[in-house]
């Protein structure tokens, strides 16, 4: 009898250790949530692909902490609404740690559902300030800079190169592209030298943008700046062009890659964007962007490499801190950098990535070309 006890003891004790977080299994479950179904899909799919990438050569290496790594994929769509219910979704699946958004919208939305769960979290795309300078997500990291800094690029770039008066800031009202224009507008503010004729949001996912063209139009701007992403910019730009609107176009990472380029076509040329800095000459950024060539016949997307980058910063703080325990890895992100396709990266304690920053770009025989 008392040897049935023992072992009834050494079962439960059993059972309850390997319960318990990050003990749960035998691998370890990233989650990525994102974009990847309707006009923003290539950003999402973009960042899936280098998750994806990233957890295939660390699988071949032994995974992490010795177990293999599991990968849960989540939709948002880029609605918060939808990104609630999917992070939900992931959470409940046994997520242990989050790769995403892209979108910030639904990145400040689902990050709700990752914080109460005490899940990190690292997007490679999401950008809006609240994320990381409010202190209201200490949970979250990005492997891209924020909006401030592109804010900050952009203006300085039309008074100092573009030397324009007059400037409209348009936005699709949403967390990041509406975050992104008013923070332009600070900026303007307090360099001084330049006009805002107008300030104006749209409804995104419109099918006709002619009152918006109408109305840059007999604003005189010299200058459209746009925040929002490349579907809507796409359609506005080529009403700009069509109606022979005396504007030039500049907008930020929202637009930047073949995705843009390929939807205005000719339209497209002359248009100025923000984006994360060209990193090509790397040596792991060929190495991927090969890999990524021979696997899918394609160049890598905008996100592809920053989302292997998330991938490799999770794992490096997970083996730097010896286990999953959140304030520990918590720590090791801030405290270690990591060789990524990005170049040597770390994180400040706000959670934004030290080493990554943006450039300006403009397209120029249908591709975009780094002139800042």
């Amino acid at each position: 009898m008392k040897s049935f006890f023992k072992t009834l003891v050494l079962a439960l004790l059993t059972l309850i250790v390997f319960s318990a977080p990050g003990f749960a299994g035998d691998t370890i479950k990233i989650g990525c949530g994102g974009v990847i179904s309707g006009d923003l899909a290539p950003y999402g799919i973009s960042a899936l692909r280098g998750v994806e990438m990233a957890i295939e050569d660390l699988n071949a290496k032994g995974g992490i902490l010795g177990k293999k790594i599991e990968l849960l994929v989540g939709d948002d769509v880029c609605k918060p609404e939808i990104a609630v219910n999917m992070a939900t979704k992931l959470v409940s699946d046994g997520a242990q740690m989050i790769v995403g958004h892209v979108c910030s919208g639904a990145t400040i939305a689902a990050n709700k559902i990752y914080k109460d769960a005490g899940l990190l979290i690292i997007s490679p795309a999401s950008t809006n300030d609240d994320l990381t300078l409010k202190g209201e997500h200490p949970n979250f990291f990005r492997t891209i800079s924020y909006d401030g800094a592109q804010a900050d690029l952009m203006t300085s770039f039309v008074l100092n190169n573009l030397k324009v008066k007059k400037v409209a800031l348009i936005h699709d009202k949403g967390d990041y592209g509406k975050g992104q224009m008013e923070l332009v507008r600070q900026y303007f503010e307090t360099l001084g030298g330049i006009e805002i004729v107008l300030f104006e949001g749209v409804t995104t996912g419109a099918v006709d943008f002619t009152a918006i063209v109408q109305k840059i139009k007999r604003s005189k701007a010299d200058l459209t700046m746009w925040g929002g992403y490349h579907s809507d910019a796409s359609k506005i730009v080529g009403l700009i062009k069509k109606k022979r609107v005396k504007t030039t176009f500049f907008g930020a990472d929202g637009i930047i890659g073949d995705n843009f380029v390929n939807l205005a076509g000719k339209y497209s040329d002359g248009v100025y964007a923000t984006g994360p800095n060209d990193t090509s000459s790397n040596p792991l950024y060929i190495k991927l962007t090969k890999k990524h060539q021979k696997k899918y016949g394609e160049d890598p997307g905008t996100f592809f490499h920053n989302g292997y980058a998330c991938v490799q910063a999770l794992a490096n703080a997970a083996e730097k801190a010896g286990s999953l325990d959140y304030d520990k890895m918590r720590a090791a992100l801030v405290a270690n950098k990591i060789d990524s396709p990005l170049g040597p990266i770390g994180f400040d304690k706000n959670g934004d990535v030290v080493g990554a920053g943006f450039s300006v770009y403009q397209v120029q025989n249908g591709k975009y070309v780094q002139v800042n």
